[in-house]
């Protein structure tokens, strides 16, 4: 992984983990500076509130989340109009 990668995954997802973040604070003596910059960037959308501090959802899970909600949900209890 590098500072960019990181930078997008977490801009794209809206999700930093604690695991990079770590992993981040480790190598933050040795980066360039557009690294830093990113890195600088990185701690103010957290500040701000634009990027979270959590867990990302597997691919696998997300999917079977949206095949849960928009295939089989619609023709079960939400269709009849029963709600838990």
């Amino acid at each position: 992984m590098t500072v960019g990668e990181l930078f997008l995954e977490s801009l794209s997802s809206g999700v930093i983990t604690p695991a990079e973040i770590d992993w981040l604070l480790a190598r933050h003596n040795t980066l360039t500076r557009p690294e830093q910059a990113a890195a600088l960037r990185l701690g103010r959308l957290l500040d701000q509130g634009a990027i979270q501090l959590g867990c990302r959802l597997s691919r696998q899970r997300l999917h079977h989340r949206l095949v849960a909600n928009e295939w089989i949900e619609p023709l079960g209890r939400r269709r009849h109009g029963r709600h838990p």
